[in-house]
């Protein structure tokens, strides 16, 4: 009989190792899936921060542009109106020309820049 319990006290022993060699396995199991975790958030992150700046210089990029644009029709107004517009070629010629009529008053105003 004492044969018989000092068996089963083996297998219990063994049972008790094997449950912790599989605990054991579990827990290097979690550490080694946080540090690829990890390792993928570290190589993420500069992506995320140049994908941020890019976007910043595409926002300026399409600022400026419709800045030109704007700048690019003004200007095309003002070409058909020299061509086409007898009254606007006169006051834009006597502005630049500095000329004014006996009797008129003329007002200049600068742009700020």
């Amino acid at each position: 009989m004492a044969r018989r319990t000092l068996a089963i006290e083996r297998v219990r022993r063994l049972e008790v190792r094997t449950r912790v060699i599989q605990g054991a396995g579990h827990v290097v199991f979690v550490v080694l899936c946080m540090a690829v975790g990890f390792v993928v958030m570290a190589t993420a992150v500069p992506q995320k921060r140049r994908l941020a700046e890019l976007d910043n210089d595409l926002l300026t990029a399409k600022a400026r542009e419709r800045e030109v644009l704007a700048e690019r029709e003004s200007a095309e107004i003002e070409h058909r109106a020299l061509r086409e517009d007898p009254a606007f070629l006169e006051i834009h010629a006597r502005d630049r020309l500095n000329y004014y009529r006996e009797g008129e008053r003329v007002l200049k105003f600068r742009k700020a820049e």
